[in-house]
């Protein structure tokens, strides 16, 4: 599995969900501007749903007999 780059393509898309979900808690935290943290908390949605599509379409694509 991890010499499949598809593999590490996921990695990353789950480290970059991570740092937005940090950024916006940091902003939540800071007591800073209301607006910015939810705009970054979307941002953090639509970046968990491409996480997520990407790990269903691995799934899919090992279970079809892909390498």
């Amino acid at each position: 599995m991890e010499k499949d780059p598809f593999f590490y393509v996921i990695i990353v898309a789950c480290v970059i969900v991570a740092v937005i979900l940090a950024w916006g808690l940091s902003t939540f935290q800071s007591g800073g501007d209301g607006k910015k943290s939810n705009k970054i908390m979307q941002l953090r949605i639509v970046a968990q749903f491409v996480a997520v599509v990407l790990i269903v379409a691995f799934a899919y694509f090992k279970t079809q007999g892909g390498n």
